[in-house]
């Protein structure tokens, strides 16, 4: 395959996927990743795509019109991805056999479904992948929201989900944010995510915040969360003490692993 009809197959793959990593890449065009970073360096400079830690996103589907857009979940689930491992881990060992708890749509709630053992659990769950992952686990009953599915997100939101959650109550609901400010408290990347994130934080008796360090001091377009609704952040240590001792001060846990 030459240079110019492997970057045609580049493009088309990561629009059609909406993004996709090197690793893949290398696979499916037979030469090494660096070969590919060479690919999407070229790719970028001629606005064909956009590069993202690990691979590219489409710029296909860009929103000319400057209103918020979430990040393509294919995208959130390579960003970051050693920290959200190390966050998952730690998510884990806060639930218990016999438990109800939910897992939200994010990359890092799909983590905790990866590596959570096969044990006597409810979990209740809008995302379609943490559903499927959980699938395989006989001993954990899954139930799902419903509703209007996000492509981005690959998760269920609007009134049909946020109405299925009304009947449900939960000891722990795991979920996780675009932004943590001090002032502005947790915020979404859409008014439809931040909405069903206020739902699911009031049906659960405890609320347990997996985010990356990155999102620390982060306004994101559409507010979730007042900081009381939170119990426990778990995080990364790239989160510097000054700023996880503030988040103590108000009576939230923070672990930083």
């Amino acid at each position: 395959m030459l240079a110019a009809e492997r970057q045609e197959f580049i493009v088309r793959v990561v629009n059609e996927r909406g993004s996709a990593r090197v690793s893949e890449l290398a696979e499916l065009c037979g030469v090494t990743e660096e070969t590919i970073r060479r690919d999407l360096d070229r790719l970028e400079e001629a606005g064909r795509l956009r590069r993202s830690h690990g691979g590219a996103v489409s710029v296909r589907d860009a929103d000319l019109s400057g209103g918020p857009q979430e990040i393509p979940y294919y995208e959130r689930e390579i960003t970051h991805a050693e920290e959200k491992r190390r966050i998952a881990e730690e998510a884990v060992k806060h639930i218990r056999p016999g438990e109800r708890i939910l897992l939200d749509g994010s990359s890092t709630a799909w983590y905790v479904a990866r590596i959570l053992p096969d044990m006597p659990l409810t979990v209740l769950t809008n995302s379609v992948k943490a559903a499927a992952e959980l699938g395989s686990k006989e001993r954990i009953e899954v139930l799902s929201t419903g509703g209007l599915m996000s492509h981005r997100s690959l998760s269920f939101v609007g009134p049909l989900a946020e109405r299925a959650l009304d009947d449900f109550h939960v000891e722990k609901a795991f979920l996780s944010c675009k932004g943590i400010h001090p002032e502005r408290g947790i915020s979404e990347s859409t008014g439809l995510q931040a909405q069903i994130k206020r739902k699911m934080a009031e049906i659960a008796d405890h609320v347990i915040l997996l985010a990356d360090a990155s999102k620390f001091g982060v306004q994101a377009f559409a507010r979730a969360l007042d900081l009381g609704a939170v119990n426990t952040i778990i995080t990364d240590r790239g989160l510097d003490e000054a700023t996880a001792e503030s988040y103590r001060a108000l009576g939230i846990e923070v672990i930083a692993v």
